[in-house]
């Protein structure tokens, strides 16, 4: 079974408070963007192969692409595996061939939208018979947008991400251009030049468009933009380039480092997205 793990963007991302465990509560509108995937085969062990009698319940991960500097046990999807394996035995053993294309470390959520697939895949592979609802509860653990892509619709996302309420957006005939310089931009980062918090106008109980990107751009501010910037000047040089280049909406995505640029297109149907060089 073959899945393509596609990417998001954050229009807006407001930090509102500082949570007593240590972890702050935003405000955000996750996006999903299919443009841009890493691609994720899955096929079960049968008793017929060459390696069947030393593999039981394991999993086989090959990998290719962007290199991803981890140990392999350490890659979401593997974590994924081993989490639900030890819950539901009746997931057996599985080859993996992943190609990783989207950047990690850009605030694309690539590594969450691999865990949230795998999940999926196993669900069907082993007649697991989950509803959305239980997958998203199976991967919150491996990280707090993991839940996003299992429904994969764009939300209206509160807590640390993880309370997702679906909204009516629509972009459609928007092109969306990516771009993510090389230098990385830890969370930690991000987080540690904030010395205030805001009061977000974002909600889940209104309808978003192309307009109110334009009219009320207010709403859709990223806050992490204020505390990035001065540490990487690239990053918003590369805002104004995408702005300069006729885009009606730029922003960071997360917290970083890609920057992404809406565009109107000519073309109408699903939103289309692509990754240029820096």
């Amino acid at each position: 079974m073959t899945v393509y793990p596609n990417c998001k963007i954050n229009l807006g991302l407001r930090v509102v408070r500082k949570r007593p465990d240590g972890y702050h509560d935003l405000e955000t509108i996750f996006v999903p963007v299919y443009g841009l995937h890493d691609e994720l085969e899955v096929e079960r062990v049968q008793s017929t192969d060459r390696y069947a009698d030393r593999i039981q319940t394991d999993i086989l991960f090959e990998q290719e692409g962007i290199a991803v500097d981890c140990p392999a046990e350490d890659n979401l999807i593997v974590k994924c595996y081993r989490q639900m394996q030890a819950k539901y035995p009746q997931i057996g053993a599985v080859k993996v061939r992943f190609k990783k294309n989207i950047p990690f470390g850009a605030g694309l959520g690539g590594g969450s939208s691999d865990a949230a697939h795998m999940a999926i895949v196993l669900n069907e592979l082993f007649g697991l018979d989950l509803s959305k609802a239980q997958l998203a509860t199976e991967v919150a653990p491996l990280g707090a947008d993991c839940p996003f892509f299992i429904y994969n619709v764009p939300c209206f996302a509160e807590g640390i991400g993880d309370k997702l309420t679906p909204i009516d957006l629509d972009l459609r005939g928007t092109r969306i251009v990516l771009i993510k310089p090389e230098e990385g931009v830890s969370t930690k980062e991000a987080y540690s030049g904030m010395k205030s918090y805001s009061v977000s106008g974002l909600t889940a109980e209104r309808s978003y468009s192309e307009s109110d990107l334009i009219g009320e751009a207010g709403l859709f501010i990223n806050d992490f933009e204020a505390t990035v910037f001065p540490l990487h000047p690239i990053i918003a040089t590369i805002k104004k380039r995408l702005l300069d280049a006729g885009a009606y909406y730029a922003s960071m995505s997360g917290s970083g480092s890609t920057v992404f640029g809406l565009f109107k297109d000519d073309t109408e149907g699903r939103t289309n997205a692509h990754l240029a060089a820096a």
